[in-house]
């Protein structure tokens, strides 16, 4: 790996966040670096979702900061750099009446990338997820597979530095699976950052160079699986998961409903204009677009 690729992209300092009394976050701090593929791995309410929301810069820390780092080394918030972060959410939120190249391109469009360009490099990774075929229909109806897909197309169509990834392969069959950590490691092997978000810790294991660990809002390891392992004198990557997290998991409700995270991130990612309207065209010549929803898939 080159020194370049080592360099710190995005820099979690003393990050807590709270809501109301709830403290999801507890004085996170990490370091992430280009070329890593970071696997963030923790229960339901360990504070996974919350650290992204933190990440993307749709959440402001209660203490702390997150921070971006550009090439040069200079520093800038991270909700100033959205244009180099991909986000794949647990839910897809792409428009069911458009197709699936036109929720990429809509994207892409709102990023400033033009249609050929945008085109190329979906049809590309469409080719490598098996999905080439269906780029130029209806997403209505698609398969979660499909949907997932898709939705990891739309995050790379901007060709962004970062990648955030949750449960990327959440309803995928085997063969799927396996296609997007392929993906996700030549990624990592192109020198771009991915956090991949999972409670699979097989999955963790053959796809991250690296596992964080949260536990109940708090940091419990960050280190190479054999690291892990090595520390707790585990024989698996799941017995040392255990052992570091043997204190009862909290019960957290959601601090704030869905409906408003959805509505905040497309009135984020719209940049306050109207979701395209009906278009029956397809392909480069149409002036459509697609979306980047973290909400379920909508009408809209």
């Amino acid at each position: 790996m080159t020194p370049t690729m080592t360099r710190t992209i995005l820099s979690v300092r003393s990050v807590s966040k709270s809501f109301g009394e709830v403290q999801a976050l507890k004085d996170v701090s990490i370091d992430l670096h280009r070329g890593d593929v970071v696997g963030l791995v923790g229960g339901n309410g360990a504070g996974k979702t919350t650290l992204l929301r933190l990440l993307c810069g749709l959440y402001k820390p209660s203490e702390g900061a997150v921070v971006h780092i550009d090439s040069s080394g200079n520093e800038h918030p991270v909700s100033e750099v959205r244009s180099n972060l991909g986000v794949v959410p647990e839910s897809t939120g792409l428009y069911a009446r458009l197709t699936a190249w036109e929720n990429i391109r809509y994207h892409s469009r709102l990023n400033g990338i033009p249609d050929k360009q945008a085109w190329n490099r979906a049809y590309r990774i469409s080719r490598e997820l098996d999905i080439e075929d269906d780029l130029q229909r209806p997403t209505r109806g698609f398969s979660r597979g499909m949907r997932q897909k898709t939705a990891l197309i739309r995050a790379l169509s901007h060709d962004p530095e970062l990648l955030l990834l949750d449960e990327p392969t959440g309803g995928l069959d085997v063969t799927s699976a396996r296609k997007v950590r392929a993906l996700v490691r030549k990624l990592g092997e192109e020198g771009r950052t991915v956090i991949y978000s999972t409670h699979k810790l097989n999955e963790a294991e053959e796809v991250c160079d690296r596992i964080i660990i949260i536990h109940n809002g708090t940091l419990r390891a960050d280190g190479t699986p054999s690291d892990l392992m090595g520390k707790t004198d585990a024989p698996t990557l799941e017995e040392a998961f255990v052992i570091l997290t043997q204190d009862a998991s909290r019960e957290v409700e959601t601090p704030e409903p869905a409906s408003k995270f959805q509505q905040f991130w497309a009135r984020l990612t719209t940049r306050g204009r109207n979701p395209p309207s009906d278009s029956h065209e397809s392909g480069l010549e149409s002036n459509g677009g697609s979306s980047d929803g973290v909400g379920g898939d909508t009408d809209a």
